[in-house]
């Protein structure tokens, strides 16, 4: 999407009819729990990317894909509608990888926890590889 901030305020007027229109007014025995994470917007208008998440497997995912994509034109006609814009922009659905991205995020930060614990115990019991002081110290004038 551009910094066009005309573009931004239909990709966000769009957000709202969809996510209305999912929660109201479709009634496909497929649709789970959608949620309407973004949209974006080309500059000229003409092509507008919806991204979405299923609370849900990957079952659950897929037949919410087909739902939507089976929904599409009642939900362009509706965009059409509310937009009032001369030409209609033309809508995909897109599943978002938020989900999956963040599971992998929290995953990796799991494992260097554990790493960064499992080093610290090992740095407690350890003990220096010379002597116990390994600092050079001035001659004693006595010796």
């Amino acid at each position: 999407m551009s910094d066009n901030p005309r573009a931004r305020k239909v990709a966000d007027r769009i957000q709202e009819i969809v996510a209305v229109m999912i929660d109201r007014k479709l009634k496909d025995p497929r649709l789970g729990m959608v949620t309407v994470t973004d949209v974006r917007v080309t500059g000229d208008l003409q092509n507008a990317t919806i991204f979405y998440t299923v609370l849900g497997d990957e079952e659950e995912l897929r037949s919410s894909g087909a739902a939507l994509e089976s929904a599409k034109g009642m939900i362009r006609s509706e965009v059409g509608k509310q937009l009032g814009l001369r030409l209609t922009p033309t809508v995909e659905f897109m599943a978002d990888a938020l989900p999956t991205t963040a599971r992998s995020i929290e995953d990796a930060l799991i494992a260097a926890r554990m790493r960064d614990s499992e080093l610290a115990r090992i740095r407690e019991s350890a003990a220096p590889a010379g002597d116990p002081d390994p600092y050079k110290k001035p001659a004693n004038d006595d010796e």
